[in-house]
């Protein structure tokens, strides 16, 4: 090829602000994005953001990190020759714009329809191809009237388990009527009602009825109360500090009647479904773990005085080493079961106990409280008497409020034991059998560490004469009878496995409470402490058995009755059956997930469609009476009561109903969380106004094929817009179970890195801290499309990774070189020694869009911008190798600008306009690899002498294996290694590898 010797010439320079906004201002008048009509001839793509909430500081570069890469894949599939759904919308309801109306006592409507405006003036800026026809704001009226319409549909629907679907509650009616509850296979907590108990119920007891089984419903609670934002926060919107997550005030405990969604009757489904998408790992776990499914049993404790208490237990193996119960301090029997004694000490706890969230990370704490009622219950399984407590570790929403203590095998049970110097029975066997034995000096003959070691014990004298015997399980009774005629006084024990306290006189297995009195008694008198409290206290006194003394692993039962000796892996299920047989529990799996709280006490959220008439009756609004909406105030002020700030709007809360009576409305609202449960659907058909959105709409766009937002949301919106689909689904609505087919993660953007005391310091970006970089500032200095493609090439996608203030200008370096190649590409003085034939430069173009659809796909974004660098890089050395002006440059500077189109739309929007080509480049064919034309000529093959690599060939990629094997053996330098010795066997990879196998 020809050297390349051309002039400098002047040439006109890429001025992104000249080209970006005349591109905008032509897409937005043609509508290019706008989505097209439903063809089911046409395969369709809907790719969605997790829709923001806008807030006042408006987007950071942040934001931009998954907005960028979802337009990149809209493009794509534009590009494809889908039918593309990809809107935009706004979570509007909720607590920062509130909170921002009330300081400046104005509507937070208005703040709303303002933060929103200057969201969308930004995402145009970048170049978003949304199609703003499909804008939704979930706080119009427009909106949460569908919001209500499915809150209707929850309120009238119930689930059966028998049939695994949501159905219409007059069914349940229908089934209460003739046949009572008797069919429904409750839970031993959920009372029975009979056929003739529902006919002679008046309509109050009915509601109270159907309300526990309602899939909305109504409900007295104990709830995370904000003390800032004044509200209810769902249990996920407490953080494991016990601290709100927006406001971070510490949340106290208040009961109040609320509002909640019965997601815990889709919890199997919930788990279930999770193998049927693709989602990220870390979030199906999250949700498994959050779900917390587990296979269980119901088991009736009695108090004394004959009040039941139930427990759910996934460990009804160790019923027999319940040494006591412990109730939530708001559990319904705690004021009956308090001793007038205990009273005072109750009641200070439970005011202490208020000021706690109702979390599981109370639960998980390593300090546990608690103070004794005075009362006793009756172990069902071995009719000892165990003590009944309180304690705020017990969670009156997760489970029963109760639970049965088992602290030889729990870890929770043993500190709250060991504190409170409460029994500890050990019921499992150790699955290592392990045992120990602290024989002190001078309690024994002086034969015995001799004898011990003659028998096969192992015996390891102490410094201070000691000695420590360690043994199995199996072996303790044969050690017992040997070392007890050679203690002179005192006395021993054998702790882990076998538990044995070995006197002079005789030898007490702690195999009961019973058991464990005796044995503490003695040890008072032995060891002169009168307040000794249990024998397991003792052991625990002694470092040499500190890491026996309780184990949480399954194994054999011990100690346990009728299961003694069962085999671990059968012992649950055993013990399950022994208890459905004696008719004091059930089996049953159970969840750790509690029911969704939506009610909030504030004005900005969906009003609920329910009045309550003064009679208590609660009534649902028909749906033509939708949507409810708030009333229109220009401020107001939370209120000190807690309640709503509707509940002060009395022309809005009063209510006359058709039959003259009176009403209030419910003045709580809907947390944001139910708007974002469904928003995914509107989209689909946003102007309806008849139906959130019509069948044909609904059974072509969805499920959505690609969703993307943080992994902040696994347990919250996550959780809530499967629930909902599958109640939509059971109900008819939709025709789909999942609402989100695939979901990336994608990582945050960090503030730039900064010195602080001599450390580079990495954060979060934060107003606070002034560190927050604006896409505003980025594309003012270097154009969207450059930042674009920052945004795409800082880093893997679903990495976190801090800003970095010379990214954005090496991208808008390549961009300037795309410019300079595709307009001038003969402009420059190239390099003088280039070598490059059409033939390799269409090989180069092929596997370049070979890459960039891979990355794409994969959400390799960053090695998709590398592809394009390096393809520019090869267009720059095929220039220089003569080769522009032909028809492989044509091709691969056409390639380059298609491959672009969907990061960097402006530039490349622009340079194809320049090129002639017909308008627009994003409503062209996506360019289809040839894999044989992108297929190499030339392959390197490692060869291997005894499977280490001693040398490689670049060969031809058609060259047989015999040819492979000729070229590998006559390799000097391989011939080094072979060293004449006898060649046993040469084995042949095609195109990878050759392996000479030669003996010694």
């Amino acid at each position: 090829m020809s050297d390349v010797k051309v002039e400098k010439t002047p040439i006109e320079r890429y001025d992104p602000a000249a080209i970006e906004a005349k591109w905008q201002n032509r897409w937005a008048a043609d509508q290019l994005y706008r989505t097209p009509p439903i063809d089911p001839a046409k395969p369709k793509y809907y790719v969605l953001d997790f829709y923001p909430y806008p807030s006042g500081d408006g987007l950071s570069v942040g934001h931009c990190r998954n907005y960028v890469p979802t337009d990149v894949v809209a493009r794509y599939y534009r590009m494809r020759g889908y039918n593309v759904l990809h809107p935009m919308g706004w979570d509007a309801f909720g607590l920062p714009t509130e909170n921002a109306a009330i300081k400046t006592k104005t509507n937070p409507a208005v703040l709303t329809r303002r933060y929103s405006a200057n969201y969308k003036r930004q995402m145009n800026m970048l170049g978003l191809s949304y199609d703003w026809d499909r804008e939704i704001t979930s706080s119009e009226p427009d909106y949460y009237h569908w919001t209500q319409w499915i809150f209707l549909r929850l309120y009238h629907s119930w689930y059966d388990r028998r049939v695994d679907k949501a159905r219409p509650i007059h069914e349940l009616e229908a089934e209460l009527a003739e046949y009572g509850t008797s069919r429904l296979d409750l839970p031993l907590t959920e009372p029975q009602v009979t056929a003739e108990e529902w006919r002679q119920a008046t309509p109050l007891q009915r509601q109270e009825i159907l309300r526990r089984f309602r899939l909305a419903y109504r409900s007295e609670a104990v709830v995370n109360w904000d003390p800032v934002d004044k509200t209810v926060l769902a249990n996920e919107e407490v953080l494991p500090d016990g601290t709100a997550w927006r406001s971070g005030a510490k949340v106290e405990r208040k009961v109040l009647k609320q509002w909640f969604f019965r997601i815990t009757a889709y919890a199997d489904r919930l788990d279930r479904d999770l193998d049927t998408v693709d989602w990220p790992a870390k979030i199906v776990t999250m949700q498994r773990n959050w779900i917390g499914r587990s296979r269980g049993a119901e088991v009736v404790f009695h108090t004394e005085a004959g009040d039941p208490i139930i427990v759910f237990t996934t460990r009804p193996d160790t019923l027999w080493g319940a040494t006591f119960m412990v109730l939530s301090p708001e559990h319904p029997l705690v004021a009956k079961l308090t001793t007038d004694a205990q009273r005072e000490q109750v009641e200070a706890y439970i005011a202490q106990a208020r000021n706690r969230p109702t979390t599981t990370a109370v639960a998980e704490e390593k300090e546990k409280t608690g103070v004794w009622t005075g009362s006793y219950a009756i172990n069902p399984v071995n009719g000892v008497r165990i003590p009944i407590w309180i304690a705020d570790y017990v969670l009156m929403g997760y489970g029963t409020g109760a639970i049965m203590a088992v602290p030889a095998h729990d870890e929770r049970d043993f500190a709250f034991a060991i504190t409170y110097g409460l029994p500890i029975i050990p019921v499992i066997a150790r699955p290592d059998q392990a045992a120990r034995s602290l024989v002190r000096a001078g309690a024994v003959t002086d034969d015995t560490a001799a004898a011990l070691q003659a028998a096969g014990f192992t015996v390891t004298p102490q410094d201070n004469g000691d000695l420590l015997v360690e043994l199995t399980a199996d072996r303790a009774a044969e050690y017992a009878a040997l070392i007890q005629p050679r203690l002179r006084s005192g006395w021993t024990e054998v702790a882990g496995s076998g538990w044995l306290f070995i006197f002079p006189d005789e030898v007490i297995a702690l195999e009961s409470i019973a058991a464990d009195e005796r044995i503490t008694a003695r040890l008072r008198e032995g060891t002169g402490n009168p307040h000794l409290p249990t024998a397991m206290a003792y052991l625990h006194s002694i470092a040499a058995y500190r890491d026996l003394v309780y184990h949480v692993e399954y194994g054999v039962p011990i100690h346990s009755g009728p299961i003694n000796g069962v085999p671990a892996d059968q012992a649950v299920e055993r013990a399950i059956s022994y208890l459905e047989q004696q008719g004091i529990g059930k089996g049953r799996t159970n969840y750790k997930m509690r029911d969704w709280l939506i009610s909030r006490q504030r004005y900005w959220g969906t009003p609920i469609p329910i009045i309550h008439r003064e009679d208590g009756l609660e009534i649902a609004l028909d749906d033509q009476d939708l949507p409810l909406t708030l009333p229109n105030v220009e401020s107001y002020e939370p209120t000190a009561t807690g309640e709503s700030p509707l509940a002060l709007i009395d022309e809005w809360v009063n209510v006359t109903l058709p039959d003259g009576s009176r009403g209030r409305r419910e003045t709580d609202t809907m947390g944001t969380f139910a708007c974002s449960s469904w928003y995914f659907l509107r989209f689909a058909d946003n102007h309806n106004d008849q139906a959130l959105a019509s069948p044909e709409a609904l059974n072509y766009w969805l499920p959505v094929d690609m969703y993307v937002g943080g992994a902040e949301h696994a347990v919250m919106h996550l959780l809530y817009a499967r629930f909902w689909t599958k109640v939509l689904y059971d109900l008819g609505v939709v025709n789909f179970f999942e609402p989100f087919t695939r979901l990336r993660n994608q990582g945050l953007i960090l503030a730039p890195p900064r010195e602080v005391n001599g450390e580079i310091v990495i954060e979060k970006m934060s107003k606070s801290k002034g560190n927050v970089i604006t896409p505003d500032e980025v594309v003012a200095e270097h154009g969207a499309d450059a930042l674009r493609g920052y945004e795409a090439f800082i880093s893997d996608f679903e990495l976190s990774v801090p800003w970095s203030t010379d990214g954005v200008p090496g991208v808008k370096r390549w961009l300037d070189r795309v410019w300079r190649i595709v307009l001038f590409p003969t402009a420059e003085r190239g390099q003088t020694n280039a070598v490059m034939n059409e033939r390799q430069l269409r090989r180069v173009t092929h596997q370049t869009i070979q890459r960039v659809e891979n990355d794409i796909l994969n959400f390799k974004f960053n090695t998709m911008v590398a592809a394009l660098m390096e393809f520019t890089n090869t267009l720059y050395r095929a220039r220089d190798a003569g080769l522009a002006g032909t028809p492989a440059w044509q091709e691969a500077i056409e390639t380059l600008l298609l491959l672009m189109a969907p990061i960097t739309p402006h530039i490349s929007e622009e340079l194809w306009a320049r090129l002639g080509k017909p308008y627009s480049i994003h409503q062209q064919r996506w360019p289809v690899a040839d894999p044989a034309v992108a297929a190499e000529e030339e392959v390197e093959i490692v060869v291997q002498v005894n499977g280490k690599v001693r040398g490689k060939l670049t060969v031809p990629v058609d060259l047989d294996e015999a040819q492979l094997r000729e070229l590998a053996l006559n390799n000097e330098r391989v011939q080094q290694f072979i060293n004449s010795k006898p060649i046993q066997n040469v084995i042949v990879v095609p195109r990878r590898l050759v392996n000479i196998v030669v003996g010694a």
